[in-house]
C-alpha cells in the first residue's frame, strides 16, 4: 500500500482530492506570471457584465527588444548642448564648478563622444545592376569563366594598395597591436599637453574677528593701502591692521562726538586715509602720527558711502545725491567742483543708474537729454551751476549699484554690479558709451575687483537665488569663465580689498569676520609703472 501512495498514480490522486477541497472563487483567481507580472486569466466564461476581468496582452517567456530606434549616433546627439529656447526661470547658475573640473569635463565627453559613437567608415556602394534598354529582347548566353588560380598568394610589397589591410599590419603603431582600451583619437587626446590652470585654495589663510562691523549693503568700510596696511570701520572707531607683523592699532574714535564710521578709502600712494561718517563729515588722518590732518565738518548733508582718490584729489559720494571734489592740499572747506546726476544716494547709484564723468572737465558735444547710438544715454545732470553733466548714464541695471571697479588691464573699460533684483556684472566701453557684455550671476552682487596680476575679475555676492549662499567668485575675462567660487562667510560678503601685491584679498562680512585669500599668482615682469592713459585715475 505504501508503494501505491509514492507511486505517480497516488500523487496524481491526492492532488485531485486537494483541488476539490478548496473553494470555487479560489479556482477561478487570475494567476501571475512570477516573472514578467502579468495576469492571465485561468477561464474566460467568467467574463460577464456581473463580473468584469481585464483581458490583458499575454507575453512569452522571452524579452526582444525594439531597435527600431536604435542609430547611437543619433540617440547620443539628442541631448542638445545649448538646452532649451526658452529659459527657466528657475534655472540653477553653477557655481561651484572650476576651471579644473570643467576641463576634465570637457576631455571626458570628447573621449566619450570618440568611443560610443566612432565615425563610421566609408563603404564602397554596391554595384548598380544596368538598365535593359526597351528593344533588348534576347538575353546573352552564359559565358565560361575564364581560368584563374584561387589559391594565389603574393607579397606583401608587390600590393598597390597600401590601405590594404596586409599593409596595415605592417605598421607597428597599428591599432591591431594597441594594448590600450580606448581607440586611438582618445589616446592622443589623453596624452596631448593641456593648459596648465592655476588652482585656487578654497580655505582662507587667515581670519580675523571683526565686531561690530556693519551688515549694510550700502557702506564702504574696507581698504588696504600699498603700505600694505588694512584700515577697517567698526561701528565708531577705526583700526588699522599692519600685515607683515600682525599688529592692530586704533587710529580713531568718534564716540565723542556720537557719529559712525561710514567708509573709509587710502590715498593710493602714502599714508593718508580718509573717513567719512553717517552725519556727512569727513576726516583725514595720518596713518604713521595717528594725527588728523583735515576735517570737513560739512563735507555733505548726510552720510558718505563713497569715496575715492586720485592722487591728491579726493572724491566722495553721499545720500544728498551729490558727488564733491577737493584738493587736500588746499585749507578750503569748499569743494572746488560739485557732480549732480543721480536721484538717489551716490553709492554707485542706487537709483540703477551708473554716471561717468572726466575730472579733467571736458565735456560732450550733445544737447541734454539726447541719447546715443550705443547703449548709453546722455542727460543733464541738473540745472545752470550744479555741476557738469555727466559723460555717460547707463540705466541697464535693474537694482542699486554699489560695485565699479576699472580694469586696469584694458583702457577705458569699466565693470558694474547690480543689487539683488539685478544680479548681473555688465562691462562698459566709455570711450563710446556702449555695454561690451553682461553676465547673470545668480545673486546680489556686492563688490567688485579686478587682478592686478591677471585679467581677471572677482565680485563678492548676499542675497542669492541659486543654491550658492555669500560666495565670491573670480571670473576670466573677456571669456568670462569662472576660474573658482569660494565660500566661507555666512552673511553677505559685503566688503572686499586687495592687498598691494595683488596676490591676496581680504573679504569682510556681516558676520563680523575678515578673512584672507590667496586668489592670485605672483606678479611677473618686475613692478607695473605708473601712466597717466590709466583712464581708472583719471575718470569718476
Amino acid at each position: 500500500m505504501s508503494g501505491l501512495k509514492n507511486s505517480p498514480f497516488g500523487k496524481r490522486l491526492r492532488a485531485t482530492h486537494q483541488d476539490n477541497e478548496e473553494d470555487g472563487p479560489r479556482r477561478n483567481r487570475q494567476r501571475v506570471n512570477p516573472i514578467f507580472y502579468t495576469a492571465t486569466s485561468s477561464t474566460t466564461k467568467d467574463a460577464t457584465p456581473e463580473s468584469p476581468i481585464t483581458m490583458r496582452e499575454m507575453y512569452g517567456d522571452r524579452f526582444v527588444p525594439s531597435r527600431d530606434a536604435g542609430d547611437m549616433r543619433t540617440s547620443y546627439h539628442l541631448m542638445d548642448e545649448s538646452g532649451p529656447s526658452t529659459p527657466s526661470k528657475s534655472r540653477i547658475i553653477p557655481t561651484e564648478s572650476d576651471a579644473l573640473k570643467e576641463q576634465a569635463n570637457a576631455i571626458f565627453t570628447s573621449i566619450l563622444h570618440t568611443e560610443v559613437t566612432p565615425p563610421s567608415p566609408r563603404r564602397p556602394t554596391s554595384p548598380q545592376r544596368p538598365t535593359t534598354s526597351s528593344s533588348a529582347t534576347t538575353t546573352l548566353p552564359p559565358s565560361t569563366p575564364t581560368r584563374k588560380r584561387i589559391f594565389h598568394y603574393t607579397s606583401p610589397a608587390t600590393s598597390a594598395n597600401p590601405s590594404t589591410p596586409t599593409r596595415r599590419l605592417d605598421t607597428p603603431t597599428d591599432e591591431a597591436y594597441s594594448m590600450s582600451p580606448v581607440r586611438a583619437e582618445s589616446r592622443q587626446l589623453l596624452e596631448s599637453p593641456r593648459r596648465q590652470l592655476r588652482s585656487v585654495c578654497k580655505t582662507p589663510y587667515r581670519v580675523l574677528d571683526a565686531p561690530e562691523l556693519a551688515d549694510d549693503f550700502y557702506l564702504n568700510l574696507v581698504d588696504w593701502s600699498n603700505t600694505n596696511v588694512l584700515g577697517v570701520g567698526l561701528g565708531s572707531c577705526v583700526y588699522l591692521w599692519t600685515a607683515h607683523n600682525a599688529a592692530v592699532s586704533k587710529l580713531c574714535d568718534l564716540a565723542g562726538s556720537n557719529d559712525t564710521v561710514s567708509s573709509v578709502s587710502w590715498v593710493q600712494k602714502g599714508t593718508l586715509l580718509a573717513i567719512g561718517t553717517l552725519s556727512g563729515r569727513m576726516h583725514i588722518y595720518d596713518a604713521n602720527t595717528l594725527q588728523l590732518q583735515r576735517l570737513y565738518k560739512n563735507a555733505h548733508t548726510q552720510r558718505i558711502g563713497a569715496l575715492a582718490w586720485n592722487s591728491h584729489i579726493l572724491s566722495s559720494g553721499s545720500r544728498d545725491r551729490m558727488v564733491h571734489h577737493r584738493d587736500v592740499r588746499e585749507p578750503s572747506q569748499r569743494p572746488f567742483k560739485r557732480c549732480a546726476g543721480h536721484r538717489q544716494e551716490v553709492l554707485g547709484g542706487t537709483d540703477n543708474k551708473v554716471c561717468i564723468w572726466d575730472l579733467r572737465g571736458s565735456k560732450r558735444a550733445s544737447v541734454a537729454g539726447s541719447s546715443t547710438s550705443g547703449s548709453g544715454s546722455v542727460e543733464d545732470a541738473g540745472g545752470s551751476g550744479s555741476g557738469d553733466a555727466p559723460l555717460w548714464k547707463f540705466h541697464e541695471h535693474t537694482a542699486a549699484v554699489k560695485a565699479l571697479a576699472w580694469d586696469p588691464h584694458v583702457s577705458g573699460v569699466l565693470a558694474t554690479g547690480g543689487g539683488t533684483q539685478d544680479k548681473h556684472i555688465r562691462f562698459w566701453n566709455t570711450f563710446n558709451g556702449t555695454m561690451l557684455s553682461e553676465l547673470d550671476t545668480g545673486s546680489q552682487v556686492c563688490n567688485l575687483i579686478w587682478s592686478l596680476t591677471s585679467h581677471e575679475l572677482v565680485s563678492t555676492h548676499g542675497f542669492s537665488s541659486t543654491t550658492a549662499q555669500n560666495q565670491f567668485c573670480i571670473w576670466k575675462y573677456p571669456t568670462l569663465n569662472m576660474v573658482a567660487s569660494l565660500t566661507g562667510h555666512t552673511h553677505r560678503v559685503l566688503y572686499l580689498a586687495m592687498s598691494p601685491d595683488g596676490e591676496t584679498i581680504v573679504t569682510g562680512a556681516g558676520d563680523e569676520t575678515l578673512m584672507f585669500w590667496n586668489a592670485f599668482p605672483k606678479k611677473e615682469g618686475g613692478e607695473k609703472r605708473e601712466t597717466r592713459l590709466d583712464y581708472g585715475r583719471l575718470i569718476r
